[in-house]
This record gives C-alpha cells, sequence and structure tokens, in this order.
C-alpha cells in the first residue's frame, strides 16, 4: 500500500528536510517517527526539499508499507512520535502511480516580511525583516518580468543539482497588511519547479527594487544576463514558508491544511 502524508513544520531547528548524518533533519525526524509508530522501517520521498530554517505548511511525502491501517491511525500514531514543531496534518492511500514529487505539476510557496524599524522578536524566524519602507508597486512591476518560462540562471546556487535552469513561473502575488508603525509583506510564487535559492535570490532582487536601491526595469535586465552576480544577495531563509505542490484533482489530495490559516 503506498500512503502520501501532508506534513507542517518550523524549520527553525533544523538543518534543512533531507536527511543527514546528523540525524537534525525534518526527514530523520519523520522516518524516525514512522519506523517507530510502523514497528519497521520506513523511508518516504518529498515532494519537495527546503533549506534550514525553512518552515512548510503542507509538506507531501508518500512512502510504501504492508501495513494495513486506518488513515486516522497514520495521523495520530505518527505525531505521538513527533517533535512538537512537526505534525502530520493528514494521511490518505494514493495509487501505485502517484509520487509525491514526479506527480506534483507546480509547487508554491510564501514570503513573509516584517517592514519595520524594528527587528521582529516574538516573529524571529517566521519573518523576514527589512528597516526601509517598501515600495510595492515598484515591486510589482519589477516581479511581472519574471511571469512565464525562463533561464532562472541568475537566480541559481552554485550547488544546484537541476538539470536545466529554464522554469515557468505561474504567478506571483504581493499584498501588504499594515500594523501600528510596521507593515506585513506577503509574496507568493507559484512555478512548475524551483531551483536550489531561486526564491531567496529572487527576494533579495525584489527587496532590492522595492527599497529604491535599483529601478524596476533591473530584474528583467538580471533575468536576460543569467548569471548569479548581477544579482542581489540570498535574502534569509526567515518568513519562507513552502506552502506545498500542486497535484491533478484525480488524486483526491488536500490542497491546504489548518497551517495556512493562521498565515498573514
Amino acid at each position: 500500500m503506498r500512503i502520501a502524508l501532508g506534513i507542517s513544520y518550523s524549520g527553525s531547528a533544523y538543518q534543512g528536510w533531507q536527511s543527514q548524518l546528523s540525524g537534525k533533519t525534518v526527514q530523520d525526524k519523520l522516518e524516525l517517527a514512522l519506523s517507530r509508530f510502523a514497528v519497521q522501517p520506513v523511508r518516504v520521498m518529498c515532494a519537495g526539499r527546503t533549506d534550514a530554517g525553512v518552515h512548510a505548511l503542507m509538506q507531501v511525502v508518500h512512502f510504501d508499507t504492508p501495513l494495513q491501517r486506518e488513515a486516522a491511525s497514520w495521523v495520530r500514531g505518527t505525531n505521538a512520535f513527533l517533535p512538537a514543531d512537526i505534525a502530520v496534518q493528514w494521511a490518505q492511500p494514493v495509487s501505485d502511480e502517484f509520487h509525491s514529487r514526479a506527480s506534483a505539476v507546480a509547487r508554491r510557496y510564501a514570503y513573509v516580511v516584517l517592514e519595520s524599524p524594528v527587528r521582529p522578536s516574538v516573529e524571529a524566524g517566521r519573518v523576514g525583516w527589512v528597516y526601509r519602507q517598501l515600495d510595492g508597486m515598484a515591486m510589482r512591476q519589477a516581479a511581472s518580468a519574471l511571469i512565464g518560462e525562463h533561464d532562472f540562471s541568475s537566480f541559481r546556487a552554485a550547488q544546484c543539482q537541476a538539470k536545466s535552469p529554464v522554469k515557468t513561473m505561474n504567478a506571483i502575488t504581493i499584498t501588504q497588511r499594515a500594523g501600528t508603525g510596521s507593515r506585513y509583506w506577503r509574496f507568493e510564487f507559484e512555478a512548475n519547479a524551483f531551483l536550489h535559492h531561486m526564491i531567496r535570490n529572487i527576494m533579495g532582487c525584489l527587496l532590492a527594487i522595492g527599497q529604491g536601491a535599483h529601478p524596476p526595469e533591473w530584474l528583467a535586465e538580471v533575468v536576460v544576463a543569467r548569471r548569479r552576480d548581477v544579482a542581489a544577495p540570498t535574502f534569509s531563509p526567515d518568513g519562507l514558508y513552502f506552502l506545498g505542490p500542486v497535484y491533478e484533482q484525480r488524486h483526491g489530495l488536500p490542497s491546504r491544511t489548518a497551517a495556512y490559516d493562521w498565515l498573514p
């Protein structure tokens, strides 16, 4: 039987998603919990790896098992062995053709950024931070240059293992919520796939434009250059959330979890 799980986690305490010898990754903690619940080794495949410090509202994984358990049992049983900052949100049997990574037709991320003269405190690690005022119109104008199919080499980390830098950006939305002396910005990205550090590097450019360091037209020039050294520095992982993969409706999987409801 193949089982799919929806996982939410705070990435602040972990060295990213992918398993490492240290055991201090989300994958390591999840596989350990599943193995303890199943009383046999369990290995999972995820929809998209996340870096150290990056959070997830709906990471999706799948694994194969000979065990016959109710879906709710996989949720409650696995959560009993997980740390408090990782939780299985749902479980569902899927067909053998389903693959958490290969079956995804798109992936979604959100960045939450605090614009404030004072650094974050209770939201530390959960929001990015800029102290200069951001120009939303300029950032939206710049972001339009990224929509569609492009070679995103200018936003690609040196250690990226993707076979091709060509990806299709489906949508970028930028919204804001005003507070007392501060503003929270939400940047949401959807693409067929992302390169390593691609969103963090795009964010560095958008924020540079938003703070007036470059005009909106500069981002199109960065794309055309296809060189990492012409773009802005990589932005902090603080405030970056993997919203989850997008699957065809025929798989019948949830498109969101309760974790979505609190995010600004």
